[in-house]
């Protein structure tokens, strides 16, 4: 089978040097087997995405020796393929709205002296579970913004999650817990899609069949299996690799105007020291 690995950053600031590693690994691991390569914007986010920054992407890309395919998918000009699945989720009442606002889920969690918490913190309690159809429609009709969260215990129940595993290059098999997620928001109504399900779905209709991405994300992929089962979508293998880190031993983050190619290469870096920086000794 040919292996596609894919690129898929948020035009939300400057790459640095940890997104160069990341977009490198996942380009050598295909072009290495004669597979292809593919770039995609993840720009759901309208209030944070930029075209500079895009267009910044490609530059710091294609200067560090990168070539990928065209078309590349943005997110933005897809959230029909989004809405699609929803309505799948929904037609299978593996769904439902939240009216709740942050600040109310907030006051509701500081009163449990117990509320679980999972890899994004304290797990929704379940406030609008239960809602009769009326009082749903009630809210609808009122104009209040929502978020529409999985029914993961309806979920669970339908993907007998014990048999669901997905497969870490390095580590082998491993056993899906996405229960650790609890309620998850798959969509709000001013965002058509979660990084969740966009990426889950993306990954499919582009036929992924490497994920290669940062070790920070390899918690998500629990959920994203069991999305990929109620969605009977394919699974790919994944490689979580390592963060890179500055020289204090913190994460590199976009505001680290430093570290991000687009300043190294305006103060005299070559695309050479950027490779052997990061680890990749010849060009690709």
């Amino acid at each position: 089978m040919t292996i596609v690995t894919r690129f898929a950053p948020s035009p939300t600031g400057y790459l640095h040097v940890g997104h160069a590693y990341s977009a490198s690994l996942a380009y050598q691991k295909a072009k290495g087997a004669g597979g292809r390569f593919i770039l995609r914007m993840e720009d759901i986010d309208g209030t944070r995405c930029r075209a500079e920054f895009e267009d910044a992407i490609f530059e710091d890309l294609a200067w560090i020796g990168l070539e990928w395919e065209q078309p590349v998918r943005r997110q933005s000009e897809h959230l029909d393929d989004y809405a699609a699945v929803l309505e799948r989720l929904f037609a299978q009442e593996l769904i439902y709205p939240c009216f709740c606002t942050r600040k109310e889920i907030a006051a509701e969690i500081a009163r449990s002296h117990s509320a679980p918490h999972g890899p994004d913190g304290p797990l929704y309690p379940g406030t609008c579970k239960e809602l009769s159809a009326d009082e749903r429609e009630a809210n609808f009709s009122k104009g209040l913004p929502y978020a529409l969260r999985l029914d993961m215990s309806k979920a669970l129940d339908k993907a007998d999650v014990s048999s669901l595993y997905f497969e870490e290059l390095d580590k082998g098999f491993i056993q899906c817990d996405p229960e650790r997620f609890g309620d998850v928001v798959l969509a709000r109504k001013e965002t058509p899609t979660s990084y969740h399900l966009a990426v889950t779905l993306d990954d499919a209709l582009q036929g992924v069949s490497l994920v290669v991405r940062g070790q920070d994300l390899f918690e998500a992929t629990h959920l994203h299996r069991l999305l990929q089962h109620l969605l009977a979508l394919p699974t790919p293998k994944y490689l979580h690799h390592g963060l890179v880190s500055d020289i204090k031993g913190r994460r590199l983050a976009k505001r680290d105007k430093s570290a991000t190619l687009k300043d190294m290469r305006e103060n005299g870096y070559s695309p050479e020291d950027i490779r052997k920086l990061i680890g990749f000794s010849v060009k690709y």
